[in-house]
Parts: structure tokens; sequence; C-alpha cells
């Protein structure tokens, strides 16, 4: 019970991303500011764990490795989901978000040379498909639609594509270290190569408090929460679990901003959700399989 209610708590932490995006552009950030920020904050509390913890040290080898994951999960992956919340809305860039499975998919096969199954190919299918109609506009409740464009759903797509790399890169390099010491070296190397991108713009005591509030819940928060919950559970459930935020994040939405799909929208979202536990409740029967065989 302790690990879906860790697990749960991140899902909803991560749900929150858009809410806090949302407030924050309206103050006059910028998006890549945005992800600039909370990769800045997230790292600050990420330091203070593994020193605390006794996690600071990486092997000199793996500093490639965990850099080019700071690029990943920071550089493209943070900054694609801030510009997808503000080209195409906080529910539709969550639901994009969670076309990852089906990406990691097509990257189990090419990268870890994982089998693509009939299952697999069906669930990459159903999300092509289900993008396909949630890309034709989420209304808000006054009925005008949102105005979306190639950018916004390309970066939306983009958040999806890098956090599906996130697990990859995780499994094949990142695995003999703990989140802590990974987010250390990841964070503020990947902020760094936003700066270019950045016109940073004067913010008012409230807005800071937001993108340290965003940082503490959304970065380091969900993050801990979600490792903690790995601790009591298996990795399987603890997946299809997370897959709540895009709920949480489209229920905020349209209580907080109005946002709200077409109908095809809501059947083009509910087929990515569908795809996503198919492809997490193949690997667990490809899992029992395979301890079964041994």
């Amino acid at each position: 019970m302790a690990g879906f209610l860790y697990v749960m708590a991140a899902a909803f932490m991560w749900g929150l991303i858009g809410v806090f995006t949302k407030f924050i552009l309206n103050a006059g950030v910028s998006a890549l500011e945005i992800a600039f920020w909370r990769a800045m904050f997230g790292w600050v509390f990420f330091l203070i764990h593994a020193a605390a913890a006794g996690q600071l040290k990486a092997h000199r080898n793996d500093l490639p490795a965990l850099l080019g994951f700071g690029v990943i999960c920071v550089t493209l992956f943070y900054g694609a989901y801030q510009i997808a919340i503000r080209d195409v809305g906080m529910a539709m860039a969550a639901v994009l978000l969670y076309t990852a499975p089906a990406w990691v998919a097509l990257l189990s096969r090419v990268v870890l040379k994982e089998e693509l199954t009939l299952v697999k190919t069906a669930c990459v299918a159903m999300t092509v498909l289900g993008v396909t109609c949630i890309s034709l506009g989420p209304k808000l409740m006054s009925g005008a639609t949102i105005e979306l464009n190639v950018f916004g759903l390309s970066a939306g797509l983009l958040s999806g594509f890098t956090y599906a790399l996130y697990y990859i890169f995780g499994k094949k390099f990142l695995h003999r270290y703990p989140t802590p010491t990974i987010f250390v070296y990841a964070l503020p190397f990947g902020a760094l190569l936003l700066l270019p991108f950045i016109d940073f713009t004067p913010k008012s005591a409230e807005t800071w408090l937001l993108l340290l509030g965003m940082a503490l819940v959304t970065s380091y928060g969900a993050f801990s929460v979600y490792y903690a919950g790995l601790k009591r559970m298996d990795a399987t459930h603890a997946s299809v679990i997370a897959t709540f935020e895009p709920l949480v994040a489209a229920v905020l939405a349209f209580f907080l901003f109005g946002e709200q799909f077409s109908l095809l929208g809501y059947a083009g979202s509910s087929l990515i959700i569908i795809a996503v536990l198919l492809v997490v409740l193949s690997g667990q029967q490809a899992g029992r399989t395979a301890r079964n065989e041994g």
C-alpha cells in the first residue's frame, strides 16, 4: 500500500507541471527559462540530498553518459515539454508526453535488441492514431478552439520521445547510480545548454516562489517519491500507476483553465492510455514467462 501511495503522489506531482507552467508563463517568463530554473533549482535540492547521503561521486568514465543524459532530460525533455504546454495546452501536452511507451517499444528494439512483439507493434499504431485524433484540437469551455501549430505538436512528441530515452539511457548506461547522483551531474549541464536560447526577464517574489515550488514538487519531490515507491513495488505496477499523470493534468486543465478535448480528442487520448497499459502489462507477462522458464 505504501508503494502505491508513493507512486500516486509522484503522478500527481508530475501532473502539476502544467499548472505551475501556466501561472509562470502568465507572469511573462518564457517556456525555456522555466525549464532552466526548474532544472537549476531541482539540482540544488538533489545536490543537498546527494551530499547528505554520500552519493556525490561518479566514475570518470561514466561522465559522458551522465552529461549526455543532461542533454536528453533537461535541454530537450524539459525544454520541449514547457514549449508544448505553452503552444498546445496543458492537457494535450500531457497526453503527447505519454506517447513515450510507444517510443520505448521502438527504441528497445533498435538499441537494446529487445523483441518488437505483435502487442508492441499494435500499441505503436494505437499511439499514432491517438495522436492524430487529439491533434484535431482541444477546446475551451467557452467553445473556442485552442489554436494548434506544428511546432507545438512537434514539441509534445519530442517530449514523449526524450522521456522514452530517459528509460533507455538509464537501462543501458546509468543503472549503477542512485537517482540523486544522476541528477547532480545531469541537471546543471542540461540547463547550461539552454542558456543561449533564453532572454531572462525580471521576476516578482511570487514568480520566484512558483519557480522554486515547481522544482521542489515536480523535479526533486516527484522523482524522490517515485523511486521510494519503486523500492516497495515492481517497476511494471509503478509504470501503470504513473499513467495517472495525464489524467491528473487533464482534470486540472479542465477545472483551472477550461481546457477540454473534442469527442474525437478524448477517444484519441483513451487510445494512448490503453496503449501505455498494454505495453506495460505485456512486459509484465514476458517477465513472468522468463522467470517460469528459468
